[in-house]
Order: structure tokens, then sequence, then C-alpha cells
């Protein structure tokens, strides 16, 4: 099959060249550290990346508070069982994988979502790994790399596609400005605030049309092909 093919799939256009590249937790599904808060009454679970932008800082801060509680992996896992994804959002995913490539880039871990990643259809996710030890607590976590979300999508650049990028936080902000197309997708003020040059967008639908009118793939190949 060609590298570069476009088709017809129930009228709608399927081009390989187009990549969506989605944050997770508040683009397509709840921010699971509040739904932990909430579920377990620990007030202080509630900080996330749209309040503190050192994700460091922010995950050791996490686990400090998960040890001072004594809240381990059995205790957290039925609480992340019951997550479900954002009102529309795996009819969403199911429109662009329809039309383009999709991947997760999110900073949460693979240990709390594979019961989720269930529920939106198995989308592929890049993410990061947690440190349990033998007595159910977390240790630790291990990033898959620092920046892993900005250096997929400029690996994504470079294989050619092109990239569109979602994402409501301070951790997807590099991310967006990698992007061929990038866009806040139901940001906390202040993130609208320190990032004016970003679209912002409120519902998928009005998502999901920004992505298809993003650039132009003829015109991106045919740079590609001149290069």
């Amino acid at each position: 099959m060609p590298a570069c093919y476009t088709a017809d799939r129930e009228n709608k256009q399927v081009n390989p060249l187009k990549i969506v590249c989605l944050d997770m937790e508040g683009v397509i599904a709840p921010e699971i550290w509040i739904e932990l808060a909430e579920r377990t009454g620990v007030d202080d679970l509630r900080r996330t990346t749209r309040d503190e932008p050192d994700y460091d800082v922010l995950m050791r801060y996490r686990l400090d508070i998960l040890d001072k509680h004594g809240l381990g992996i059995e205790a957290l896992q039925p609480i992340i069982d019951g997550i479900e994804p954002l009102p529309g959002a795996r009819a969403f995913l199911d429109e662009i994988r329809s039309r383009y490539q999709l991947v997760i880039l999110s900073d949460t871990f693979y240990e709390f979502v594979g019961p989720l990643m269930v529920k939106m259809g198995q989308p592929t996710l890049f993410c990061h790994r947690l440190n349990v030890d033998v007595n159910g607590k977390l240790s630790g976590y291990a990033l898959r790399m620092q920046g892993h979300k900005w250096a997929a999508v400029k690996a994504f650049k470079g294989l050619n596609f092109y990239t569109c990028a979602a994402g409501d936080s301070y951790n997807d902000t590099l991310m967006l400005e990698e992007a061929d197309a990038g866009f806040l997708f139901r940001p906390p003020q202040n993130v609208i605030d320190e990032f004016p040059n970003f679209q912002v967008m409120t519902d998928y639908d009005e998502l999901l049309s920004v992505i298809d009118a993003a650039g132009s793939l003829d015109s991106r190949n045919d740079r590609a092909m001149s290069a």
C-alpha cells in the first residue's frame, strides 16, 4: 500500500498523514487526582498540573500525601476502576479515529488507566509508570522521558505527519507550540491568560471542526517532497 493515500469511509475523508495528539485528563477524561481527592476525602490531592507547572514537584507532593494517609494501590484501584470518560469523549475519539491517526499523550500512569482505556476503545497511550512496592505502596514514579509530549509531536513531524494537538494545562503548552496546529481545550483561566496565542475550544464538535480545517495535507506533503 502506498505511504500516502486517501480513502473514503462512509463519505469521510481518511488521511493517515494527519495525526491527532490529545492530552487525556481534562480533555477526554476527568482529572484522576481530583477524582481520588473527592472519593477519598483527601482534599490535598486536588492539586494538578493546572496549578503546578513543575511535574516533579507535583508528583512528590502527591506521593507524600498518599503515604501520609496510608493510601496504596489497593485502596485507589476501585476508585480508578469507576472513572468514566467525559461525556461525549468516546464518540469524539471514534470520529477522530475514523478520519485520522490518534495518540493520547498523557502524564498519567499505566497503573491507573487500564480500565479507562478500555472504555475509550483502547486508543494508543504514551504515559509513565508508577513504582509500587510489595506492600502496594506507591514509592515513586518513572517518567518515560522528560518532555515526552513535546518529543512525541516533534518525532511525528519528523515522520511527515501533519500534527494537531489539544490539551488544557501548563504541561501541554510545549506540545501545542511544537504541533503544526495546537489548541487549548477547556483550560482554566490562568492558562488562557498566560498563553493567549492558542485558540480555546470548549466542546468536541468545535474541536473536531478546527482539527478538520487545520493545515493543508497536500501542501505539507509537497513541502516534504521538495525538501
